[in-house]
């Protein structure tokens, strides 16, 4: 069990980030279209997931802009933003903003929060994800995890940009 912040209060998460230098957990998580998407649908690319709470926060909305230009048309690389959110709000959020360098996919009939050690147990968010962010290189071994201290906050992109080498 790890812990993070919620607006300063301590709030535990189900379990532990994978490991850097550990096989990243495979997921089946939910596309925009309704399509199940795995990890190694995104096999010899190198993946930064963003796990985030949900789309109806201004955080999260400003983590997916920052990301979606971060990772621009970088052909050998994806960013993957997670959320609980159903596949159409992520899908309406993407499309207002004119973001379509990211790929977003819903954890909403998955056991991705826990099997990633990111699920809330407590406090007011309690069953959705903490904020946070897991490297994958392109074999899909763990290159870079950070469990956001503060949820409010958001990420170092500096450091999952650098994740991918």
């Amino acid at each position: 069990m790890a812990t993070t912040k919620f607006k300063g209060n301590v709030v535990h998460t189900v379990g532990d980030l994978p490991a850097v230098g550990s096989k990243a957990p495979d997921f089946t998580l939910v596309g925009k279209d309704l399509s199940e998407k795995t990890l190694r649908d995104f096999a010899g690319k190198k993946v930064i997931l963003s796990i985030n709470p949900s789309y109806d926060t201004g955080v999260c909305q400003a983590t997916t802009r920052r990301f979606n230009t971060l990772i621009g048309e970088r052909g050998d690389a994806v960013v993957v933003m997670i959320s609980a959110d159903l596949p159409f709000a992520q899908k309406r959020f993407c499309e207002a903003e004119g973001l379509d360098h990211v790929v977003t996919l819903s954890s909403f009939r998955s056991s991705f929060a826990k099997d990633y050690g990111v699920e809330l147990v407590d406090g007011p968010l309690r069953g959705l994800t903490a904020r946070a962010i897991v490297v994958v290189d392109g074999d899909g071994t763990v290159r870079g995890a950070e469990l956001v201290p503060e949820i409010t906050s958001e990420p170092d992109y500096d450091a999952a940009m650098a994740g991918l080498g």
